[in-house]
């Protein structure tokens, strides 16, 4: 994982490409909830260009579902030993709230909600660098013009209606609705006065 500084009031701020304190939490509920029984299998963890993948064995405790993470909600302990020696040490708080905080830290950093996933082995978590990625991007359901576009921005910093008509070839009409929608799902911000003198960045923080 790489970090930038920030300087601000004479004092430097390190920012990772992640929340330490996301991080963190993934890593505490996979050693909680691990299913220990299934010695086959270990606990993973893969750094990738734009993502890290955990995976842990063990599917979800019976009661909760993948919506469920997102939100507030019980917990069912697989190893209720374990969540207890680690919240009298202080490492987690409140039982059931370590997904939600996920989501929340992530959002509050200008990064992609985690995605949550269950497969027939195992539970994996996947945190995302950058909600501009291709593979996020298409996720979300953007077009190949939308994405040509958002590239475009990345490198030059903004574009235009008249840019976007030129890039890809199309209509005013069809640039004004693609950037509009752009613009809804909060990846494009709209700046500048009504009319040519409009473009559209990518949202700040992001």
């Amino acid at each position: 994982m790489s970090v930038r500084y920030e300087i601000k009031d004479f004092y430097r701020t390190d920012i990772w490409d992640y929340p330490i304190s996301a991080l963190r939490e993934v890593v505490l509920n996979a050693l909680i909830h691990r299913d220990y029984f299934n010695i086959a299998n270990f606990i993973l963890i893969k750094v990738y260009d734009d993502r890290i993948w955990f995976y842990n064995p063990g599917k979800l405790t019976e009661g909760i579902t993948i919506s469920d993470l997102k939100k507030p909600h019980g917990s069912y302990l697989r190893n209720p030993l374990i969540a207890k020696v680690f919240y009298l040490a202080g490492l987690i708080e409140q039982y059931g709230s370590g997904t939600v905080k996920v989501v929340d830290w992530m959002k509050e950093a200008g990064l992609p909600e985690p995605e949550y996933r269950e497969g027939e082995a195992g539970f994996s978590v996947y945190l995302y660098k950058d909600k501009y990625t291709e593979e996020n991007l298409r996720k979300m359901g953007l077009s190949d013009r939308q994405i040509k576009a958002i590239r475009y921005v990345k490198e030059k910093g903004k574009i235009t209606n008249k840019e976007y008509q030129e890039l890809s070839n199309v209509s005013k009409p069809t640039a004004t609705r693609d950037l509009s929608n752009l613009e809804n799902m909060k990846l494009l911000e709209r700046q500048g006065i009504t009319g040519k003198g409009t473009f559209y960045i990518l949202v700040k923080g992001s």
